[in-house]
């Protein structure tokens, strides 16, 4: 076995993939059995399991067990490549927001020369020209508003908001549309036991106790929201013996005396068809089905877990935040994106969507209004490019980072409303500081058109000014009593 350059790699190559690297090329396992993390790449939530025949994507996490997989795409065709290329084309196309000084700017400068012109044609005195062009100096554009802008990012940074691009806080108070992937953004990534369905004559808290002190064994990705939910309802631990995971067949063991086995429907179905009319129809999700001493026990069914300030966080943006319109974005399944806009209180929802759709949809609302978009895998870079806001969660992706205006690294609703506050104090102390300096200026430039303010006198009436603003400006670095309203 050897390393090889990623560009050496062509269809029909094996490639071994270790513990969690990542997946390098887009094909099918041929040996092993593991699970592989897609979310990044797909909006599926949940760790997938793979085994041989199981197809996988370039960019994908490997789990805990190495897989051997045939290369069926040149890395120049995979999935990865493909989103770099939109990724690319983003950014290319990215919309340039015009800072807050260059708007003051575009204005004050016509107009501090026309004072200065009029005041020296109006008197025939060169002196009262450079007089006012003394005093007219733009200091609290140049000086006030970055100094705002550094606080704010310090103070950002402080709150574990990394602050990659100045302009996302003066824009973010301009914004009107919020749109949220869903995986790892409106939800925390991970599977959560939502429903138990049991046949009559079974308890569902007698199941939940012997699966639960079962699967404290496994590496399954539901093996954890079992045994959370056991934890939960504070089910009784019971002995465990006789435990086996093999690839492909299931969770089995004893116990409390009893054989117990976690399986799919699939296999239910096969080994066991006269259970069909006891299983519940239109699931969605996830599911596991258990069976106690070779008897149909229980349906298990998962859903990512939504976050406990998603509604909170949502009905309170347009009241405070001025947001009229919040959106759902995102790469998983139409059931799941709909269940997940119903807990949270979100009525435009688009499921479903590869890369280049999501492009396509933030591009459209971005040229409607200021956006922010809300993401945090490889999958969401070229929309965090396309929106006026791009706001990524974790650092799980060097891709992610690179595309985002402002990276939360405490993954939370929270923090973007932080976010939201700190961009409105920034923008609002940065106009303070600016338009009230230019305002003093301007007295003081129709002062030296009057004659009464030589041009010495101006310059120490101007330094006055610019200390006062910066003074202003500084009030960003104090951190508020309180930066989150919902």
């Amino acid at each position: 076995m050897e390393d090889v350059p990623l560009g050496e790699i062509q269809i029909g190559d094996t490639v071994a993939v270790f513990p969690h690297e990542t997946c390098p090329i887009d094909g099918t396992v041929l040996e092993g059995h593991g699970v592989m993390d897609e979310s990044y790449l797909t909006g599926e939530p949940y760790m997938l399991s793979k085994s041989p025949g199981s197809a996988v994507l370039s960019g994908a996490i490997n789990g805990e067990m190495a897989l051997v997989i045939k290369a069926e795409k040149l890395a120049v065709d995979s999935r990865y490549a493909k989103i770099m290329e939109v990724m690319q084309a983003a950014e290319q196309q990215k919309p340039q927001m015009r800072r807050l000084a260059d708007k003051l700017g575009s204005w004050y400068t016509p107009l501090a020369v026309l004072i200065a012109l009029v005041a020296w044609f109006a008197s025939g005195d060169s002196l009262r020209f450079l007089a006012v062009l003394v005093v007219a100096t733009p200091c609290p554009l140049l000086i006030a508003i970055p100094v705002a802008i550094i606080g704010s990012i310090s103070l950002a940074a402080k709150r574990a908001i990394i602050i990659r691009d100045p302009s996302a806080l003066e824009v973010a108070d301009t914004c009107r549309t919020i749109i949220f992937d869903k995986t790892g953004t409106l939800t925390y990534g991970e599977p959560n036991l939502v429903g138990m369905f049991c046949p009559p004559g079974v308890e569902r808290s007698e199941v939940l106790a012997l699966v639960g002190s079962l699967e404290v064994y496994s590496k399954h990705p539901l093996a954890l929201a079992l045994v959370r939910a056991a934890r939960e309802a504070k089910s009784a631990i019971h002995e465990v013996t006789n435990m086996s995971e093999r690839p492909g067949e299931g969770l089995r063991g004893t116990v409390a005396g009893k054989n117990l086995e976690v399986t799919s429907r699939k296999k239910l179905l096969l080994s066991h068809p006269e259970a069909a009319g006891l299983l519940p129809s239109g699931t969605s999700g996830l599911e596991c089905i258990v069976l106690i001493d070779d008897r149909y026990a229980a349906t298990c069914q998962f859903r990512d877990t939504p976050r406990k300030e998603g509604r909170l966080f949502i009905e309170h943006l347009s009241p405070r935040h001025g947001i009229n319109r919040a959106m759902i974005v995102s790469g998983d399944r139409q059931s799941e994106v709909e269940y997940l806009a119903d807990l949270v209180g979100i009525q435009e929802v688009y499921a479903s969507q590869s890369p280049e759709q999501k492009l396509e949809i933030i591009r459209k609302e971005t040229e409607q209004h200021n956006t922010i978009y809300v993401g945090d895998g490889i999958n969401d870079a070229p929309a965090l490019l396309a929106a006026s806001i791009g706001i990524a969660f974790g650092q799980n992706s060097d891709v992610t980072t690179e595309a985002a205006d402002a990276v939360i690294i405490d993954s939370s609703l929270q923090k973007v409303d932080e976010f939201l506050h700190i961009g409105r104090r920034m923008r609002q102390i940065a106009l303070q500081s600016a338009v009230g300096g230019m305002a003093l200026s301007i007295l003081g430039m129709l002062f030296a058109a009057f004659g009464y303010l030589p041009p010495v006198a101006g310059a120490v009436a101007q330094e006055a000014i610019d200390v006062l603003a910066v003074i202003n400006a500084l009030r960003v670095s104090i951190p508020p009593s309180r930066l989150v309203d919902y």
